[in-house]
């Protein structure tokens, strides 16, 4: 029987407001068991970029990397937002242990290939993307990784990688050593059936039922992205999925994803 193992994946508002991220870590302190997070920058990325003059640009929310953006990405992704994420961990008992994609070789990706928009240094992660080895031993070894969105491609060039895609990358990693459960944290309760109604949680959803939800046109459209990789995710051995408000990550209401 495989251990457990449950990966978090927080960003969005969360990561800007310092009395709700100091709040998700407490509940996440909480959670027995081997865990492992993922966190995005939030909108303070965005923000330090212009105080020092440069305009972001975003399509399609995906970041546009150019050297300068990436500076000052890593610096506050890599740098301020984890080590703030780690040291409120610790001091919530919880022996974190912050990472980037390049520390330990952790997380390798491949630059982004130009076709009709250049991204810049902006990552993808290839099936072989994640050193299980070494996040096992952590793991192993009663620390909780805090990985960060910047990875590296193993010729010394950073890169800026989406938090989703590198948690999900994770979970199917490591879903090889462990029964993963890889759980999205954000600002709702759950997938709603109408996005006006706060209280339409949709508890449990397979993936057959997914495609008619999906072709009803009852998930709201930012939420597709999302869950099409949540159920890949399942698809290639993630356990399950589970989608949560950040704040309540203890509690029983959420949606839970499952092959079937």
């Amino acid at each position: 029987m495989r251990e457990g193992l449950k990966i978090f994946k927080i960003g969005g508002g969360i990561i800007d407001d310092e009395r709700q991220l100091r709040q998700f870590l407490r509940e996440l302190a909480q959670v027995p068991g081997r865990k492992l997070l993922v966190h995005g920058g939030g909108k303070g990325a965005s923000q330090m970029l212009r105080d020092l003059g440069i305009e972001p640009q975003m399509v399609e929310g995906r970041r546009i990397t150019d050297a300068a953006t990436l500076d000052i990405v890593t610096m506050f992704y890599a740098g301020k937002t984890n080590k703030q994420v780690v040291s409120l961990l610790q001091a919530e008992g919880v022996n974190a242990l912050g990472l980037s994609g390049a520390d330990g070789n952790a997380i390798r990706a491949v630059k982004r290939p130009v076709k009709d928009i250049d991204y810049g240094f902006v990552g993808d992660l290839p099936v072989d993307a994640v050193n299980a080895e070494l996040i096992g031993q952590l793991l192993e070894m009663h620390l909780t990784p805090v990985f960060c969105a910047i990875t590296h491609d193993g010729a010394g060039q950073l890169l800026n990688t989406n938090a989703d895609t590198i948690a999900s990358t994770l979970a199917q990693a490591l879903a090889v050593q462990y029964e993963v459960e890889l759980h999205f944290c954000f600002e709702k309760d759950g997938v709603l059936r109408d996005i006006k109604d706060e209280a339409s949680v949709i508890p449990q959803i397979t993936a057959a039922e997914y495609q008619q939800l999906k072709a009803e046109g009852v998930i709201a459209a930012g939420m597709v992205p999302k869950l099409d990789s949540a159920f890949a995710a399942l698809e290639a051995g993630v356990e399950r999925v589970v989608i949560e408000n950040a704040l309540r990550i203890n509690e029983p209401v959420k949606t839970i994803l499952c092959r079937s």
